[in-house]
């Protein structure tokens, strides 16, 4: 099992598939994407990480063992989690598609599949689960739009890598208020397993210089974080 637990991140997909290969190339495409990606491997997993952890996204398989697909949707329907459940699976009979469409699916995908289709349902299921076309937050001039993962000051877009980028997401998400470097590692797990603090402050160095002209700034707080608020002017 590949489970981190829920780490209040806002963009964390679980993946529930019991095929390694499958499961692995997956996670690499969406990680790479800048997803943050839990996965298991069972359907009892699942369903224990789905009660513990809140996520944007479930992608799953039919034919897990244990407790099977079907069945673990049934079951976070049955709890009023309204989850985008996004179904994989290799059985093509109509019957079954509509049984899952039925208990909650939002979306179903046949295998085998590809990668760029698959990352189009999910960049549209996350868009759909938040009940925007386009969630973009505005703050000064730099302007991020959250299911894209793009940040842009004057409508240009602004280069940042992965990382970068998800420690300006927990910093938008406490506009204004500290970010400790422990919450910071914990936003930035599933991209780099072996984030350290060091590799916090270079990322959070990197990213000071690429917003420098938005009129915001990340101030350190020595011994509470960061914050990301308006530069003085």
């Amino acid at each position: 099992m590949h489970w981190n637990g829920a780490r209040g991140q806002d963009l964390r997909i679980l993946i529930a598939e019991d095929d390694p290969a499958l499961a692995e190339a997956l996670a690499f495409a969406l990680g790479r994407a800048g997803y943050a990606v839990d996965r298991v491997e069972t359907g009892v997993a699942a369903d224990g990480a789905l009660k513990d952890g809140v996520f944007s996204l479930l992608i799953l398989d039919l034919g897990l063992p244990a407790l099977d697909g079907l069945e673990v949707l049934r079951r976070l329907r049955r709890r009023d989690n309204s989850t985008p459940v996004l179904i994989l699976s290799g059985r093509e009979r109509p019957e079954e598609k509509v049984q899952g469409l039925d208990l909650g699916a939002d979306d179903y995908l046949v295998k085998p599949f590809s990668l760029d289709e698959l990352q189009a349902r999910v960049r549209a299921l996350l868009r759909r689960g938040r009940g925007e076309a386009r969630p973009v937050a505005i703050y000064g001039r730099l302007a991020y739009d959250s299911v894209e993962r793009v940040a842009r000051i004057d409508s240009l877009p602004v280069a940042l890598s992965v990382q970068e980028t998800g420690v300006l997401e927990a910093l938008l998400g406490r506009f204004g208020r500290p970010v400790s470097k422990e919450q910071l590692v914990e936003q930035l797990y599933s991209y780099d397993r072996e984030v350290s603090h060091n590799a916090i402050e270079v990322y959070v160095h990197r990213l000071r210089k690429k917003i420098g002209g938005s009129g915001l700034t990340v101030r350190t707080l020595y011994g509470r974080g960061y914050v990301l608020d308006y530069a003085e002017a």
